[in-house]
């Protein structure tokens, strides 16, 4: 069984999201085992300057750098965009290579620090559309839900 690890900046302010979360959470256990790491962000004044903004990336990049291991993927602008049955067989092209462990990664609102990203071995965007971080959780994991769902031939995706 692959193990999971969701390791994302901020936590979930609405009851929503956490809803829809636990919901994916609770379904994915019958295929992987899911942790989350919320890391916190990194404090920055009302209207923060480049120098500033640049700071906080890097703190937060040093965060989930202690906290990643195995395969990594950061969700990330410059990320390639798959299907649904494309990342289905990325993660099982992952498990056939022996891949226990993914590390799906989603930053703050700024961005990502370029020592996550260059330790990627797949930089993933969900879109080319902007997505507020706390939902492109929810995206992410019905996603993968989805993903577990096409390679087990489960009536989910149609």
């Amino acid at each position: 069984m692959q193990t999971l690890n969701l390791v994302c900046i901020g936590r979930l302010k609405e009851s929503y999201l956490r809803e829809a979360c636990a919901e994916y959470q609770k379904r994915l256990s019958a295929f992987c085992k899911l942790n989350l790491i919320e890391l916190p962000e990194y404090r920055l004044p009302a209207e923060p300057g480049s120098a500033e903004i640049a700071r906080g990336i890097a703190a937060e990049g040093r965060e989930i750098r202690a906290k990643c291991s195995g395969y990594q993927i950061p969700l990330c602008i410059e990320g390639k965009q798959l299907s649904s049955e494309e990342l289905a067989e990325t993660f099982r092209r992952l498990a056939l290579e022996g891949r226990s462990e993914i590390s799906l990664i989603i930053g703050g609102s700024y961005g990502l620090a370029e020592e996550v990203k260059a330790a990627a071995g797949l930089k993933l965007s969900l879109s080319r559309m902007t997505f507020p971080h706390q939902l492109a959780r929810v995206l992410l994991l019905e996603q993968v839900y989805r993903a577990f769902q096409i390679n087990s031939n489960g009536k989910y995706h149609k």
